[in-house]
């Protein structure tokens, strides 16, 4: 497979090892250092592998779908941008992957989130809270992968109507209808998401830990390949067939 890379940092190049290792060729790297977007043609490539900044992600991805390039996301922070960029693909009739995360790890993480979630839902002596930790580099916060955490809570617990960013000071307060978001930036940190259920008695807590990129590379390499020959708007969920429940 032909494989094009917007973005070169250290997903692209841990995604580019992968591609390599499994016979697939790199036929362009979109980044300051390498070709520039205008460079990235359907003949060039077979798939685009998105990895860059929250305000430049959306226009790489419009990019790709206008020129009929099917086109695999893992920028996170430009969520506000994805209805435009559904309904573009949808009129294109393109092909669009997104994830905030490629990790199978936190594909099933999630699912156990939703489950507990669930269980949950009449024990409102319970406080939920949910801390997340990245390395310092990271730009977005709290995490995309954060965000897709919290928004499932809030569609299986009505009665939290949205989620806030908050500190380690105000982690105790309760807010009843809001879910409290840790986001800490700490060096060489790949990922750290955990969810809290606290009451005055007791605990529970669910961790996911990433040790690797690698992970998340494969993840995304494994998706370029199974969006190949469909069309439509895919997630994680897809892939894996997965019932995510929302």
């Amino acid at each position: 497979m032909r494989i094009a890379l917007i973005g070169y940092g250290k997903m692209g190049r841990a995604i580019e090892q992968i591609a390599l290792a499994q016979k697939d060729e790199i036929t362009i790297k979109v980044c300051p250092e390498g070709s520039p977007l205008d460079q990235l043609t359907a003949e060039r490539a077979d798939v685009a592998i998105e990895f860059t900044s929250p305000d430049a992600a959306a226009a790489h991805i419009s990019y790709c779908l206008e020129r009929g390039i099917p086109v695999v996301s893992g920028s996170t922070g430009w969520l506000s941008d994805f209805e435009r960029i559904k309904n573009l693909c949808l009129e294109q009739e393109g092909a669009f992957f997104y994830a905030s995360n490629f990790s199978i790890g936190v594909a099933l993480f999630r699912k156990v989130n939703q489950y507990l979630a669930k269980l949950m839902q009449p024990y409102d002596t319970y406080n939920i809270g949910m801390q997340e930790i990245h390395h310092t580099e990271k730009r977005d916060a709290p995490s995309g992968t954060a965000v897709t955490l919290a928004e499932d809570i809030l569609a299986l617990r009505p009665e939290i109507k949205s989620w806030h960013l908050t500190s380690e000071q105000e982690k105790s307060t309760k807010a009843y209808n809001s879910l409290p978001i840790e986001a800490l930036r700490e060096p060489d940190v790949k990922g750290t998401h955990e969810i809290c259920y606290q009451s005055d008695i007791d605990r529970i807590r669910i961790i996911h830990e990433a040790h690797s990129r690698v992970g998340f590379a494969q993840g995304a390499w494994q998706a370029a390949h199974w969006l190949k020959d469909k069309k439509g708007i895919f997630g994680m969920e897809d892939m894996l067939n997965m019932q995510i429940q929302s």
